[in-house]
């Protein structure tokens, strides 16, 4: 536990000082959209209504606590991945709802790629315990593959093994390191 929490410390040395640049990005698109705003009267304010294609899920409500825990248990205990990782994995993935599907096209309760969900025999990506199976299965791998290193496995979750390869290391991806952080401090808690 204490090598999981000095990688965690290092993670979020490496990533202060990105993480506060994207804070004060936030803080001007913030701001320029309420002066931009500001300028447009009630009559010229026209919302657009964004209708998602049919082939998406209807929204869902997230999976009830009990049925989840005893699913992630179940996967984690047959991979031998900490269920408590598992946990924030999903939790940072899809707020545990099983319809999930990214912008980029990852679906279900742990986000999984189509390709990733061929890889890992995955049949319905919206089941949330063929996606908490193949995810976890999928988690183990990483972790495997960067010796037990969190930081590492998490970002190839997140950007994929190529780009932690090609880096060396955590990508300079904002959306990652936002990432790793996020479950890195949620799961050493």
């Amino acid at each position: 536990m204490q090598d999981a929490r000095s990688q965690a410390d290092r993670v979020r040395a490496a990533m202060a000082s990105s993480l506060e640049k994207q804070k004060v990005s936030v803080q001007r698109q913030a701001e320029s959209t309420r002066t931009a705003t500001a300028r447009i009267t009630p009559f010229e304010f026209r919302p657009v209504m964004f209708q998602a294609p049919s082939i998406l899920p209807p929204p869902c409500d997230p999976v009830p606590q009990p049925e989840l825990s005893q699913m992630i248990d179940d996967a984690a205990g047959r991979e031998g991945v900490d269920p408590g990782l598992v946990r924030e994995v999903a939790r940072q993935e899809s707020a545990f709802r099983p319809c999930a599907v990214s912008s980029k096209g990852a679906e279900g309760l742990m986000q999984l790629m189509p390709a990733t969900q061929m890889q890992l025999g995955v049949s319905n990506p919206f089941d949330p315990g063929e996606s908490l199976e193949a995810g976890t299965r999928l988690l183990k791998q990483l972790i495997d593959r960067y010796h037990g290193d969190l930081t590492l496995a998490l970002s190839a979750y997140n950007a994929g093994a190529g780009r932690v390869d090609k880096a060396g290391g955590i990508p300079e991806i904002p959306e990652t390191k936002n990432y790793v952080y996020t479950i890195l401090s949620r799961f050493l808690q």
